[in-house]
Order: structure tokens, then C-alpha cells, then sequence
């Protein structure tokens, strides 16, 4: 009864909303259940059409009024390919990837990664660094911090500026922000003492530098003093460098020289190209202090082939130097105005870029002075030492070969050569 009652209860209702059919399992069969049902067969039920919303309820068609760029972007939700047929096929992309896109547009707002997986960082990182987020001025240092502080030298553990004082300029804070660098390549820079980047290299976020060059960088005495501080007096710093290349800085004497014997794990220096005064001491105090040895040919470490940028930013490195050369890219088109002035014998100053090469004059006139440590075991890179050896070897090999040429030529000499034999010597 008082299902009966619920259900006629629920047929006579005046709501505004027209429930619809009613169904109801009754002995295992399904029955329809309508206002015409049970008692009331006889009453012709409501011709109210069927609605999901009340008469009050309207509809307002909003149309997008996003940028372009927005709109653009709907379509990286989607992969599209080609049938063999020739026909256009859309699939949507993973999850995983709409996610991933999304997080690298807004990677600067990210708090923090530390404890996140890096193996799903690296991934993010490529994708932001794809959409160019770290060469934003503000927002891409922020974003790359975020990056250095939770993996360190997977974000960049070998950095090589070489020639690049331009990029240094431009993203110095930037370049600060790397962290356990094992190899660092400053050549040609022409920085000086007070650059605040030769600063940077005392801190204890670079106190993982094992490779060091800085070749033609304008240093002297007091640059050295200021970047040997650390160690000297805090055992800090430095403390683990073990390759140090100071060629081509003709302001460091000896005195400089002096502050580099703190260096106590220095394997090999090369300080070819500076002011030393007195070269026959300078190499007696590296010998008798920590134990450098000179090299008599040169030695593989300051080859320059070695240093190279490595790590998940190297293509940001990369997009750094790009974009300075677009920026430089203006001065191009002041050539022709330079031409009609100096048509018209007016003078104009132009500046060009000053390329370092390898082999410095000044080096080949001072001698080459590359330092190395005999029986060095567990050193961080291979030393030239068995190539030295190579070399004596075929030195004496080529002493040995010319020994018995000159013997095969003295014994030639008592021999009478015919004349077809001299014109078949002289085909060779």
C-alpha cells in the first residue's frame, strides 16, 4: 500500500519538472510505469514534452575571446598524422604530455624541485628550454635557479665560455646561478681583476672546479691574490682544483706565481706567456712546493679540445649566444653608411669582434712553460706524461732509423750502380 501510495503520489505531482517514464522490476520482468498505469489506465496522461531544465533557464553562446597565440595552442593537444591513403588522422596526446607542456609555460611560478624525480625534471627542463623560457630576462633566471638548486651539475657540470665575453655580459647572473661545475673554460675573455665573475669562483658554490682556464683573461699579481684568498687563508674555495691554465696574462711575475703554490692538488699549470722575471726559479719553487715538473712538450689538458659544454643546458648556452648574435645583427647594416664615409674621406671607428687563438705569439717567444705532477694516481684527468713518453720513444726510433739509413748508405756507397739503376731511382 504504501508503494502503491509513493507511486501515485509521484503519477499525480504538478512539479514543474516532468520526471519522464517509470520503471519498476517486479517477479523479474520490467514493467513501464505510467500516468495511465494501475488505477488510472482511463486517464490520458500530460502531452508535457520531456526537458532537462525549467522554463526560466537559458542559454548564452560565449565565444572565445582569447588571443591568437591561445587559440594556436588548442591544437598541441593533438598529434596529427597522415594515413596511407593519404587522409588527415588526429590522436590525442597522453596525459603525461599536456601536463608536461603546461608546467614548462609556467616553470617560473614553480616553488621549488628539490626531492622531485629527475628523471622527469630533465624532461620538463628540455621542454621549457624548447619554448625558450630560460632566455627571458627576469622570469628565465628564476626558472633556472629553481633547476640548479635541486640537481646541480646535471643541470651543467662542464661550461665553456671561450671567446664568448659577449654571452658573460649579457647572462652573467644567469651563469652565476650553476652550481658544481667541474670544468670551467673563461679564455679570452679579457676580464680582468675585478670582474665579479673571477669573484664568483672563490664561493662555495664553485668549490667543485677541478679544470680551470683562463688564458688571456688580463690578470695579474693582484687578481691571483684575490682568487687564492680563500684557500690560502680559509682552506675554501679552490681547494680542489686540479688543471689551472694562466697563459697569456703578461701582468703575472713571479710574485703571482707565489700564490699558486696554495693549490696543493694541482696536477698540471700552465703559465706560458707571462711576465716571470727569473723562469729558472719560478720552476725550482713549483718543483720543491708542490711538486710540478716542466713539461718539455706541451700537454693535452690545455689543448682547449677537451672543454666543452655539457649537461641539460647546453643548448640554453646555446640560445644565449643566439640571441646576442641577433642583437648584434642591426650593426650589420651600418656597414654601407661606413662605405659612403669613407667615400666622402670621412673616417668612421669601427669595433670588431677580437678573436684569442690557441698559440699566442708571446707564448711561442717566451718558451712554453706547462707544469705536471710525476706518479699522480686518481687524477681527475689524464695526464701527458705517456704521450712524453711516446714521444722519446719515437724520438729514439727515428735515431734508430737514421743510424741504419746512414749505415745502408755507406754500404751504397761502395756499390756501382748502372745507369738503368739510377734512372729507376730517379722515377721514385
Amino acid at each position: 500500500q504504501s508503494w502503491s501510495r509513493g507511486m501515485s503520489y509521484c503519477l499525480h505531482s504538478e512539479s514543474h519538472l516532468d520526471t519522464g517514464p517509470i520503471y519498476v522490476r517486479e517477479n523479474g520482468k520490467l514493467h513501464v510505469v505510467n500516468q495511465g498505469a494501475g488505477g488510472v489506465q482511463n486517464v490520458t496522461p500530460k502531452a508535457r514534452p520531456f526537458s532537462l531544465f525549467s522554463r526560466t533557464f537559458s542559454v548564452e553562446l560565449c565565444m572565445n575571446r582569447e588571443d591568437d597565440r591561445a587559440r594556436r595552442q588548442r591544437t598541441d593537444h593533438f598529434i596529427f598524422t597522415y594515413t596511407k591513403e593519404g587522409n588527415l588522422r588526429y590522436s590525442a596526446k597522453s596525459l603525461f604530455s599536456l601536463v608536461l607542456g603546461y608546467i614548462s609555460d609556467n616553470v617560473d611560478h614553480i616553488d621549488s624541485l628539490i626531492g622531485f624525480p629527475e628523471q622527469i625534471a630533465e624532461k620538463l627542463f628540455s621542454a621549457a628550454e624548447a619554448r625558450q623560457k630560460f632566455t627571458e630576462p627576469v622570469t628565465g633566471l628564476r626558472a633556472l635557479q629553481k633547476f640548479t638548486e635541486a640537481y646541480g651539475s646535471l643541470v651543467l657540470c662542464s661550461l665553456c665560455l671561450r671567446n664568448r665575453y659577449l654571452v658573460i655580459s649579457e647572462k652573467l647572473e644567469e651563469i652565476k646561478s650553476f652550481r658544481e661545475l667541474t670544468c670551467l673554460d673563461l679564455s679570452c675573455c679579457k676580464l680582468g681583476d675585478e670582474h665579479e665573475l673571477l669573484e664568483h669562483l672563490t664561493k662555495e658554490a664553485l668549490s667543485s672546479v677541478k679544470r680551470l682556464l683562463l688564458k688571456d683573461n688580463s690578470l695579474s699579481d693582484a687578481g691571483l691574490r684575490r682568487m687564492t684568498a680563500p684557500v690560502r687563508v680559509l682552506k675554501k674555495g679552490l681547494e680542489n682544483l686540479l688543471v689551472l691554465d694562466l697563459s697569456c696574462n703578461p701582468k703575472i711575475t713571479d710574485v703571482g706565481i707565489g700564490y699558486l703554490l696554495s693549490f696543493k692538488k694541482l696536477n698540471c699549470l700552465d703559465i706560458s706567456g707571462t711576465g716571470l722575471k727569473d723562469v729558472d726559479a719560478v720552476i725550482k719553487q713549483l718543483q720543491m712546493q708542490i711538486g710540478l715538473v716542466h713539461s718539455k712538450v706541451p700537454l693535452k689538458e690545455f689543448d682547449h679540445s677537451n672543454c666543452k659544454t655539457e649537461g641539460w643546458a647546453e643548448q640554453t648556452v646555446l640560445q644565449w649566444e643566439q640571441a646576442v648574435m641577433e642583437a648584434m645583427k642591426p650593426q650589420d647594416n651600418l656597414r654601407s653608411r661606413v662605405a659612403a664615409l669613407r667615400f666622402y674621406g670621412k673616417t668612421h671607428r669601427i669595433e670588431e669582434v677580437v678573436k684569442c687563438s690557441l698559440v699566442e705569439p708571446e707564448t711561442k717567444a717566451s718558451g712554453n712553460l706547462q707544469f705536471y705532477k710525476e706518479n699522480v694516481q686518481n687524477c681527475h684527468l689524464p695526464l701527458k706524461k705517456e704521450v712524453a713518453g711516446s714521444h722519446e720513444l719515437k724520438s729514439n726510433k727515428k735515431r734508430a732509423l737514421a743510424e741504419q739509413e746512414r749505415e745502408r748508405t755507406s754500404k751504397q756507397k761502395h756499390l756501382c750502380l748502372s745507369v738503368e739503376d739510377w734512372d729507376l731511382l730517379n722515377t721514385y
